[in-house]
């Protein structure tokens, strides 16, 4: 997608301005007294409630009814109070129908403000809709660089060609990030240094394969072996090429960023062809609970990157919940083990109401886009503000960063898991629960 706003004459807001002054001027005309009306704010919302990534939207409703509970149907736009409806879009887990509901969104339900999240199957297609409509939108829940560089017109073109978005923000930790978190719980263990890749033909696959952006260049320099067998394709049934290559190579660890089925698959039949690594630390697919409980008794310290848990030390702009309260509530609300996306789904919400209340007047999607880039604010996933920290130049204007930190599953009995953190050198201020331990 180029970064520049499409040829056309006049586009849907410039004409809803038109329409809107002519409409005035001929209420004046014929001596109609001047109503003020007080319309919705609409907030649309698209994340994959169905599909294979399904379990990243596990937590929206528990989600979007504490935020109507703690708005009570109401937010602050400028100095007006006004009723605020949620407009939510199931993108499917598939790329093509995120574009769809997101259009939707824009020019039939006339939403005020996009959030969108998780995986770059999802945020790309919604924020790339949002761009070229001239619609404000917030992203998270995929790493910055498959988000930002996976829009450019020519990805490949690097720094000189990529260029800053004007509608769209996003907030997320990078791949620099989940490199030194995951190499850093590596370090934890003895291995020989030899690590398979498992990169899917998908946004974020394409990203943390890249040589240039993503994991093979930083393992290099460490001393690690990468053995990268190619893209595959997702829904992939069988994974006897890469466990082959993995075998021939003698890796110790394996790592990548797979969907939860198929990581599930992998898994699997890695176990049943012989192949146990001494570490697997897989991005994506054993965020969750439900994921690893799948695998029985054989999920036992796989490793994963934690961006939120109940151990983190922030708490709710919104309602004032500590993390630790937000999940004990989410369990209760729903009997289910907390996830991750929980805490950035909040955060979403969040940051919407703190724009909203600094946008000048509803409408004003100009306004709105100075509000985002203006953001200064503490969240339950940690502080949120678009101001260029730890981002090289070309992705300081969309990008704010969260912190990341390294956990492992362990069975705690019958088939419940709980993921402990037990690496925190990129945020030492969230607590670690234990050590990294191999696989056995």
């Amino acid at each position: 997608m180029k970064n520049l706003k499409p040829e056309r004459g006049i586009n849907r807001r410039t004409l809803l301005r038109y329409s809107a002054v002519s409409g005035a001027a001929l209420a004046a005309s014929i001596g109609a007294p001047a109503i003020a009306q007080q319309r919705v704010v609409k907030i649309g919302y698209v994340s994959p409630q169905t599909g294979p990534l399904a379990a990243f939207s596990e937590a929206d409703n528990f989600i979007i009814g504490n935020f109507k509970e703690s708005t009570k149907g109401h937010v602050k736009v400028g100095n007006a109070t006004l009723p605020v409806e949620i407009v939510v879009k199931d993108s499917q887990s598939n790329p093509n129908r995120a574009a769809e509901v997101a259009k939707d969104l824009i020019v039939q339900d006339k939403i005020d403000l996009m959030l969108v999240a998780s995986t770059p199957e999802t945020t790309n297609p919604v924020s790339t809709q949002c761009e070229i409509e001239e619609v404000p939108c917030i992203s998270t829940v995929a790493p910055w660089q498959p988000w930002f560089i996976g829009r450019q017109a020519n990805p490949a073109g690097g720094p000189p060609a990529w260029k800053p978005f004007d509608y769209t923000y996003h907030f997320f930790w990078g791949l620099e990030d989940i490199i030194a978190v995951f190499t850093n719980l590596w370090g934890q263990v003895s291995t020989n240094k030899s690590v398979g890749g498992l990169y899917p033909n998908d946004g974020d696959g394409n990203a943390w394969g890249d040589k240039v952006v993503g994991f093979p260049p930083v393992l290099d320099k460490l001393g690690y072996k990468l053995t990268d067998p190619g893209r595959y394709q997702d829904l992939t049934d069988n994974f006897s090429a890469q466990i082959s290559a993995f075998k021939a190579a003698n890796c110790e660890i394996v790592t990548g960023v797979v969907i939860p089925p198929d990581f599930t698959t992998f898994w699997k039949q890695a176990l049943q062809q012989g192949f146990k690594p001494k570490v697997a630390s897989i991005g994506k697919a054993i965020l969750f609970p439900s994921a690893v409980a799948a695998l029985g008794p054989d999920g036992n310290n796989l490793s994963s990157e934690v961006w939120w848990s109940p151990s983190h030390p922030f708490k709710s702009s919104l309602n004032g919940m500590s993390s630790r309260a937000l999940a004990d509530a989410f369990e209760g609300a729903t009997k289910k083990q907390w996830t991750q996306p929980i805490g950035f789904v909040h955060a979403l919400f969040e940051v919407a109401v703190d724009v909203l209340k600094r946008t000048p007047q509803q409408g004003d999607a100009k306004g709105m886009v100075k509000a985002i880039a203006e953001t200064n604010l503490d969240t339950i996933v940690g502080h949120i503000q678009w101001n260029g920290a730890n981002l090289p130049p070309f992705g300081q204007k969309n990008v704010a960063k969260t912190p990341l930190v390294g956990g492992q599953w362990r069975l705690k009995g019958g088939n419940k898991y709980e993921i402990v953190i037990v690496d925190n050198k990129t945020f030492p201020a969230i607590p670690v629960g234990g050590k990294m331990q191999p696989i056995t």
